[in-house]
């Protein structure tokens, strides 16, 4: 499993914190950021809380690399999308869910295309509630 993608979305796009955990709460996840959280200048461990329980990932603001000729999937989509927010998480269930929960919310709210860069995949918002979903429930087994 892949542990690390990048939402592209334009800079004046990127949400605040509460317009961001309005689009999380949209969603129907149990999912709360920290008050750390600020574009474009959260550069590392953004910490979470999922279902109660301690989650989160590494969460850094990027420029938007001059060369995306060895993603063609992504270089199809970008358009005008001139800011990245690069996500990592480890193999913790819990860190992969919010991760996909937060990346789910851009995409659907703020305009973002998420990046596999290991499989050059974009992922649709639908697809990234899905995984957060299963990942979810992995939770409680």
């Amino acid at each position: 499993m892949p542990r690390s993608q990048t939402a592209f979305l334009a800079r004046k796009d990127a949400p605040m914190r509460k317009a961001l955990q309005e689009a999380i709460d949209g969603l129907k996840f149990k999912l709360a950021l920290d008050d750390a959280y600020a574009p474009f200048k959260t550069a590392g461990y953004l910490p979470c809380t999922l279902e109660g329980e301690d989650a989160g990932f590494d969460m850094r603001f990027q420029e938007v690399e001059a060369d995306l000729s060895k993603f063609p999937a992504l270089q199809a989509q970008i358009g005008g999308r001139d800011a990245a927010i690069a996500f990592r998480w480890s193999g913790d269930a819990r860190e992969y869910a919010s991760a996909m929960i937060v990346g789910a919310a851009l995409a659907k709210n703020f305009g973002a295309i998420v990046h596999n860069p290991d499989e050059d995949v974009v992922y649709s918002a639908e697809d990234l509630i899905e995984k957060a979903r299963k990942a979810v429930a992995s939770l409680s087994l």
